[in-house]
Parts: C-alpha cells; structure tokens; sequence
C-alpha cells in the first residue's frame, strides 16, 4: 500500500511537471554556439516539422559548414543573421516534450545588440549562459550575467560549448566551471548547472555524449524538463496594477488589469494607492464570467462597493508593504545611444504608470568584469550603474526583489520614443516620505490677479551673440512701461550668482537649465512675468524646463545664424573658441539643437529690434486670449 501511495504522488508530481510552462533565454558572447545549441535539440528531439527538416538540410548545402547541417538556420531566421552567421534579433521558439512546454528566446551575443539580449531576459525564467571552452569568459558572457541577474533571473544553466574543439579535455572544463562558480558567487541566485556540451556535434544536449564518459549527470534537455521553479510571493499579499478602467454603462464601473501577486476574493477588504483610499471588493469577472475569487497571473476586473478616484497606474493591494513615494534608488542598464546624464527628463513606466522622471544622481558605475563601484558622471550605452530616480509625482512603487512587475522600470526617451533604459527598484529613499508641498492661502492666482496680469516665463534660446539678451532687455522694458510685474533672468547674471558653481560641461549645462526652470517656476508662483535668456542647447533639457514650469512656458528662438552671431562676436567669445582657449563652446566645439517646436522664431538680422519687440508683445497677448 505504501509502495502505490509513493508511486501515486511521483505520478502526481510529473503529471504537474509535464503541464508546466518553462520560458528561458539563451545568452553568452557572440559566436559561442547559442542558436546551434537549440536548433540542435529541436531536430534532435523530433519538434520540428517534417518540411522545415527539408528546407534545413537545403539551406545548409549553401552554409558555412561544407554541407553539415546548420542547425542555428532554425533561429536565424534575418538575411543578415545569414549571412553573417551571428544572431541580430531576438527569436522565440514554442515547443513541448512529453513532461514539459518550453518558450525559448534565443538572444544575440553581439555587444551591439545587448538591448536586444536584455529585452529576451526580462521574460525568462531560467538562463542558459553558453560559454566557449576554446576562450572561457568573455567580457559579453559577464555582461550578460549581470544582465540577467538585473532582470531577476534565478536559475542559470552555464552549457560550455564546444568540448569537441578542446578534444573534451575535462580539465578544461573544470577550470571554467570553477571560473563561473567564483563570478557568480556575487549574485543572489537559487541554483546554478554546469553542462558540457557540443551544440554542432550534439554531444549532452538531448543524447548523452561517448565521449566525454567523466559526465553522467542530466543533458541539458533533461535538466530543462525537470528543473523545478519555486514561487515565493507571499498569497497573503494582494497586489494588481489597474490598466484600464471600464465603464460601459452608468452601471457598471470595473477595474482591468493582472494580478501581480496574491489572490482577491469578493468582500476582502482593499486599498488603492497612491491615495490611499479603502474599499470593499463588490465583484470580480474572469472575462466575461463573474467568480468568487482570482489568483496570480489571471487577468481581471474588479468592482468596488464604493465610487473612490482609481485611473490606469494606480495599485489595487491588500495586506502590503509597497511604498508610495518619489524617489528611490535603482540599478540599472544603459541602453541609449546618447549618454546617461544627471538631471535629464525621460518618460518612466513603472508597473502601468508612465509619467515624467530623471536620474537625480550617478551614485556608480559596475565594472562588468569585476564588479567594482566606479564613480561616474555619464553612463554610456551597455554599462550598468546604480542612480538614485526621482519621479514628477509620488506613486507606487515596490521592491524588484519583493514584485519583479512592480519593482522594475523602463526609461523612454521624450524625443526619439525609443527605450533608453531599463531598471530595477532597490529601496525608497525616506527623503521624499518626510517632504509635503505646503499650500499656502495666498495662491499664484490671488498673487496675478493682485498684478492685473498674466504669469508668463518667456525662454529665449539661441547661440551666444544672437540677441537673446538685448530683445529680453528691450522686451522687459516695454512691460514695464504696460504696468507688468517682471524679473528678467540673463545668463551671465545667473551663472556669477546662483549657479557660479557649475561649468560648461553636459552634466552642468543640464543642471544650469533644470535650476533656472525652477526659479523661473517659483518666479511665475508669485505672480510675475519671468524673462530669461540663456543659450539652452540641448531639446531634453528645453522639454525638462518646459514640464517643470507648465502652461506658463513660451519659447522663443532666436534665430541669428552662426556666421551672423560670430560676425557680431560682442565679447570676444567666438575669437577665443577658434583659438582653442574656450572649450565645450556652443556652436564651435558644442552642438547647439534648434528647437522642434517653438511659439514663436525672431532673426535678428531680418528684423529691427522694435518690431521684434512689437511682434513679441502681440504674439504674447494673441497666447493669452487662447489659454483664457
């Protein structure tokens, strides 16, 4: 009776093994065999298509490997890929075995596609890392560790590949196995898997290799099948991210989205974040059909027995420890052509939340092969680094370690749309818990309406000598003279002032504008009309100074070329940049960005300072009428 109930439960345990999804990455250094590997075990395992074998054995006729077959051909699926023999994009393959279904993304090694790689490994499970046993560890192989370690990846399979080119020297294979075991050891990780393999010979990938008889462990197909993926997050703790909120009626109000963590049961009690609110749970749909109770992983909708403030991004929770703050510190990846620079606005997602943020500080950079801290002041493309983030407004955030949909970000760049960055939460700053803005009774409003006017920040921008400062001054004047409250700010004046301690470096021109931005802001608050004249060379840090001031910006370029501004060369600036005695000089040896969209274009050169002031004051009185 024992032996039936032991044999009974083993039943149990592989029927749940064989139902079970698997979703893993390949990953490694460029040309270490990833695509082979897994093109190997699919035709080896008899999960491909009888045609597909067909077109496989053609396609190879015409490869690089005399005839052979090219089993990477199932994955590379781009010309280019073909033609160069090295994966370029992410492919994903489905298939099944008899106890388990498998997602497999396989990645690019190539260091100019590491995003691409870091987009595999954000929905994997488990890491297959190959490594070349003719080389060892590379400096891609580490990279992409860390990679996958960033993006919450437990489980690593380490396939060191071509044991027939090393004559399955077992030594070999020790002394990189041992290389591993010391990198890895930094890592939080739940298991690690040594296999040799021959992904083009096929040797320990689904069949056990004859020639390497010092191995008698599990293939790498074997271990896939049986590895078993542990779920720590708490049941007790309820968490859902509202993606959208649905009101087909006046009826019916329900909120949609996954469970993050937990299960949600009708009348449990919860609070919504960031305000905090409670309500009880009226109802719950599975699609279309109402249910009692919802688990992790299913998508919902929620009715609430109360009308209570919940838009997309807000977090539906019970029984929760997630913080509600603006800023936290992360780990992050650099994936941007442009470098990384402190004060710089990018788009945020967090969860389901997008909204404004930046890199308040670098606090390091990760040296990829040693892990040391390295301080920095830029982060370029493909580097790793740890910086504090600061938000445009408190919401939920959680720890990466306690959620990972949650804990985990990507930065979106406001100009190009592309994705800059992607990152991880690991810990809230108790800074931003302990500052509230103060409502003062005296409002902005109250303090405009008491000047008769309009607040406005008009921002000047255009090269050094192109009459920013004289049309400002000039503007300030005729202001003046209409009975308008107004503080003009110029460069120089602000720099031999609040700002005497930054240079003219990227890093410091970005903290120039975001301060002035903020002064400009605090001037608008107090009911005047803020004037200021600066060069501004970049877009982003334009855009940063148009979102912290709001409504109130108006953009004018001035719009004098180079040749007219360098003719005019008013202090001497110019002349000193060609010598070489002025360095990071906008227009000579520092880029200078037109604005993409500005309210309103001046060439000084085409039009007198009067009517510029005239068509300046008309424009502005023209904005007015259409804000009112």
């Amino acid at each position: 009776m024992r032996l039936r109930e032991v044999w009974k439960g083993a039943k149990e345990r592989d029927i749940s093994r064989m139902k079970s999804l698997l979703k893993f990455i390949t990953c490694g250094s460029v040309d270490d065999g990833k695509s082979t590997l897994i093109g190997h075990m699919l035709y080896d395992a008899k999960l491909i298509f009888a045609d597909q074998e067909k077109a496989l054995e053609l396609d190879s006729k015409i490869g690089s490997r005399e005839g052979k077959i090219d089993y990477s051909l199932l994955l590379d699926g781009l010309m280019a890929e073909r033609e160069q023999g090295i994966t370029i994009d992410v492919a994903y393959r489905y298939f099944t075995t008899e106890k388990r279904s498998f997602i497999v993304a396989d990645t690019p090694g190539h260091e100019e596609y590491t995003r691409n790689m870091a987009v595999g490994a954000s929905f994997a499970d488990v890491a297959v890392i190959l490594v070349d046993a003719t080389q060892g560890m590379l400096i891609q192989t580490r990279r992409h560790i860390r990679i996958c370690s960033l993006m919450g990846i437990k489980h690593f399979v380490f396939a060191i590949n071509k044991m027939d080119l090393v004559h399955y020297d077992k030594n070999i294979y020790d002394k990189i196995s041992r290389d591993i075991k010391r990198f890895v050891g930094e890592f939080d990780v739940d298991s690690i898997k040594m296999i040799p393999v021959s992904a083009t010979e096929g040797d320990n990938v689904t069949k056990h290799s004859f020639k390497m008889l010092w191995y008698q462990e599990e293939t790498l197909l074997e271990y896939l099948e049986d590895i078993e993926l542990i779920n720590f997050s708490k049941q007790e703790e309820f968490l859902m991210a509202v993606q959208r909120v649905s009101r087909p009626n006046h009826n019916f109000r329900g909120f949609q989205g996954q469970i993050n963590a937990g299960e949600v049961s009708v009348g449990d009690d919860i609070i919504v974040l960031p305000s905090g609110e409670h309500a009880k749970v009226s109802g719950i749909y599975v699609t279309d059909q109402e249910v009692k109770t919802a688990q992790m992983g299913q998508p919902v909708t929620i009715q609430l027995d109360s009308e209570i403030d919940i838009s997309r991004g807000c977090v539906i929770c019970k029984n929760t420890s997630m913080k509600v703050t603006g800023i936290f510190t992360s780990k992050l990846f650099w994936m941007d052509e442009e470098a990384l620079i402190p004060g710089r606005n990018y788009w945020i997602k967090l969860g389901t939340k997008i909204l404004p943020a930046a890199v308040m500080n670098i606090k390091y950079k990760i040296d990829v092969n040693s892990g040391e801290q390295i301080p920095a002041e830029h982060i370029y493309k493909n580097e790793l680094a740890v910086c504090d983030v600061i938000l445009s407004e408190k919401c939920a955030v959680d720890i990466f370690d306690h959620n990972k949909d949650l804990g985990s970000f990507i930065f979106i760049n406001r100009v190009s749309n592309m994705t800059s960055a992607c990152g991880t939460v690991m810990h809230t700053l108790r800074r931003s818990d302990n500052l509230v803005w103060h409502e003062t009774d005296i409002t902005k409003k109250i303090r405009s309406e008491q000047k008769n006017q309009k607040t406005r920040t008009v921002w000047f921008t255009g090269l050094s000598g192109s009459g920013k400062s004289t049309l400002a001054n000039e503007l300030e004047k005729q202001l003046v003279a209409m009975g308008r409250h107004t503080m003009l700010l110029d460069g120089d004046n602000i720099r031999m002032g609040l700002n005497k301690n930054l240079g003219f470096t990227e890093v410091d021109r970005v903290e120039n504008i975001r301060r002035i931005a903020e002064v400009a802001k605090l001037m608008n608050d107090a009911g005047l009309i803020v004037l200021t004249a600066f060069i501004s060379p970049y877009e982003k840090d334009r855009e940063n100074a148009r979102e912290i001031i709001g409504d109130d910006f108006f953009e004018v370029y001035v719009s004098t070329s180079l040749e007219e501004c360098e003719r005019r060369d008013v202090k001497g600036l110019y002349k000193k940049a060609r010598n070489g005695e002025i360095p990071n000089f906008t227009g000579i040896t520092s880029p200078y960005e037109v604005p993409k969209s500005p309210n309103l274009i001046i060439d000084t050169k085409e039009i007198t300072l009067d009517d510029a002031v005239s068509l300046l004051i008309e424009k502005l009185e023209e904005n007015e009428r259409n804000n009112v």
